[in-house]
């Protein structure tokens, strides 16, 4: 027994450098595209027509939250017509937790008191239209 785990350490030890040997040459042979290549930069005005269009054709809550991840996950303050059409769908699918959520995460993006407050009285007709009230106001 001891000399057949004598005989196989060395051939086993041969088999490791054979296939590390291959997955070199493999890799070496694989040619690499890089996608982000062909990516091209999106404009403000772009990306808020896409997120407007998208909140507006919005059906359930699931999509709904989808699109609010997708658009706070940008590194840039979403303009004041997409909070309104997501504030507009989160009242369309009867969620009023998520039209707080949004205020909230308008508050968390835009970073200072100054921004907030500006979107804040901007937003205040369509707050007023749909009974919105952020979490201060809730005493939350």
């Amino acid at each position: 027994m001891t000399r057949f785990i004598a005989l196989s350490r060395p051939l086993a030890a041969a088999a490791r450098v054979q296939v590390a040997r291959s997955a070199i040459a493999t890799r070496s042979a694989i040619q690499i595209r890089s996608y982000s290549a062909e990516h091209q930069e999106e404009s403000f005005e772009h990306f808020t027509e896409r997120f407007v269009k998208f909140f507006d054709n919005v059906d359930d809550l699931f999509e709904l939250q989808r699109g609010l991840n997708n658009a706070f996950g940008y590194d840039l303050v979403p303009s004041p017509s997409v909070i309104e059409a997501a504030l507009k769908a989160a009242r369309r699918v009867n969620d009023y937790p998520t039209a707080v959520r949004i205020l909230e995460g308008l508050k968390v993006k835009a970073g200072s008191e100054a921004l907030y407050k500006q979107y804040m009285d901007e937003l205040a007709p369509l707050k007023a239209q749909l009974g919105v009230e952020t979490k201060e106001e809730l005493g939350v």
